[in-house]
């Protein structure tokens, strides 16, 4: 097992997916744990002296005018926590957990929060344990950050609350805690407060995310390349030359996919001089980079995005090295929120447009000489005509979806916190746009794989060829219809897997 250390500099985006699905292990850095003494060292320089400060000496939110004895103030921290742990609904994936708990020791790791080593410990340790705490779906307004979600992860560090048991199931923290052989933390002064402001739930989401689009993104060039090719669609649009006149970073890599993926095929060699093939292919084919490499090059923007938030400071209030604690608005989660539903646009549309391919491939007066959707034997069998109404379906809850979630804000805390992210509920919308995206994009490479079992004995370009071998055992050869709903799944493991794009990448060469 891998191992991510957390230094007081921060982590990488693969140090999160490393722990979030990988299950490495994780140690605090001895310069993170110095940063933090130093750190408690001035929270506790200013308990000795009793100077208000909010969060260490004051109530929160719209409490932050009320002051706090000495002798209650670990009291609060704890009463912090068991309050803000207000989330209702399903539990979010355990992937999510876990690299959220990563980013909040990642968080305090940097020297900010005043926070003692032992309570970052206490959350590796978690982390080490696979104790994962059970945090509900709905709570997060993306402003103190994502508050109530970290409330459920810092309560179980109290021995309270719930974690995910091994089949999904809600148990009890103490049980689990008493298990892990691990034993409840208990808080000192401004320590609830710092495990709960901060960023963290939308940035791993977040993060989460860019890398599922990364690969999606990919293979959307996979599988339009796929389905232009069963339709005889021509590769001239992809030339280099004609994007190197719009210069857009994103279409150029997805034209080079695409073409490169279009290359010796005897299906595409049978129409190539043929005086009667189209002069234009519709745009769903022939604009395919367009799309797609505008969706890479928001992509790259997100990532960017989330690259910055993983070397912020997103507590509040920080501590400063010269000994000031200042409050911010640094936990506010508009970077991310913006981010998240832009790509939940972009991600959409790669997938409507994969959805409009499909459509063509089955439409007997649009498809090239194919039969009516895809079967042999149309009339008394449908062949794929449902499967296009499934991807039709999802590509209408896609652009529900692609509706942001940071245009809104509801005023809370007594108008304290009037202006909200809603950066949890964007990240998590574009996790879903995503997982239906990689639905869309099996519909495509199923209905692909059917067009060019259908040109035989025409030999498929080598991506083709991959994509005959990785599905075509599931798919079966094109004859009588089938209970389908198996065969999609298939190929939805097999587009969302690396095995498809390993085959191809040992034919032509790495795909952008």
């Amino acid at each position: 097992m891998s191992t991510v250390t957390v230094q007081p500099t921060g982590i990488t985006p693969d140090d999160v997916l490393a722990v979030a699905r990988g299950d490495a292990g994780v140690v605090l850095a001895p310069a993170a744990v110095d940063a933090m003494v130093a750190s408690r060292s001035i929270v506790d320089g200013i308990e000795a002296a009793g100077r208000p400060v909010y969060g260490v000496s004051t109530g929160f939110g719209a409490l932050a005018n009320t002051f706090v004895a000495p002798q209650r103030r670990a009291e609060l921290q704890h009463a912090l926590i068991r309050s803000h742990a207000a989330g209702v609904g399903t539990p979010m994936p355990r992937e999510v957990v876990r690299a959220m708990m990563l980013l909040r020791v990642r968080s305090l790791a940097l020297g900010r929060s005043g926070v003692r080593p032992l309570v970052a410990q206490a959350l590796v340790d978690l982390l080490n344990a696979d104790v994962t705490p059970w945090v509900p779906e709905h709570g997060s307004l993306g402003a103190s950050g994502d508050l109530a979600p970290l409330a459920h992860c810092a309560l179980v560090l109290l021995g309270e609350g719930w974690v995910l048991g091994p089949a999904g199931e809600r148990v009890d923290a103490a049980d689990a805690l008493r298990a892990a052989g691990l034993t409840p933390v208990a808080l000192a002064a401004k320590e609830g407060l710092a495990l709960i402001n901060g960023t963290d739930g939308m940035l791993g989401m977040l993060l989460l995310a860019v890398a599922d689009a990364r690969h999606l993104f990919t293979m959307a060039d996979v599988t339009a390349a796929l389905a232009i090719e069963a339709m005889l669609g021509s590769e001239r649009p992809f030339l280099p030359e004609l994007h190197a006149i719009r210069p857009h970073p994103g279409q150029a890599a997805s034209a080079a996919n695409i073409h490169r993926l279009l290359q010796d095929s005897r299906v595409m060699d049978s129409h190539r001089d043929d005086l009667a093939h189209a002069v234009q292919d519709a745009y769903s084919m022939r604009c395919a980079p367009q799309v797609a490499g505008a969706a890479r090059d928001t992509l790259d923007f997100v990532a960017t995005v989330a690259g910055r938030e993983l070397v912020s400071v997103v507590d509040n209030p920080v501590v400063l090295p010269d000994g000031r604690v200042e409050s911010t608005g640094n936990f506010h989660g508009a970077p991310l929120g913006f981010a998240a539903d832009y790509l939940a646009i972009a991600a959409a549309e790669v997938g409507a447009i994969a959805e409009r391919r499909v459509d063509r491939l089955l439409d007997v007066t649009r498809n090239r000489e194919l039969p009516a959707f895809l079967s042999p034997d149309a009339g008394v069998n449908s062949g794929l005509m449902i499967a296009q109404y499934t991807a039709a379906g999802i590509v209408a809850e896609n652009r529900r979806l692609a509706a942001p979630a940071s245009v809104d804000s509801l005023p809370t805390s007594g108008m304290q916190e009037d202006h909200v992210s809603m950066g949890w509920a964007g990240a998590k919308k574009l996790r879903t746009v995503l997982d239906n995206l990689t639905s869309l994009l099996a519909v495509e490479l199923l209905a692909a794989v059917r067009g060019l079992q259908l040109r035989a004995p025409l030999v498929p370009s080598p991506a083709g060829r991959a994509a005959l071998d990785a599905l075509g055992p599931a798919a079966g050869a094109p004859g009588p219809d089938v209970f389908l709903a198996p065969v999609l799944e298939s190929a939805r493991s097999v587009l969302a897997g690396p095995g498809l794009r390993a085959a191809i990448e040992r034919q032509v060469g790495p795909l952008s």
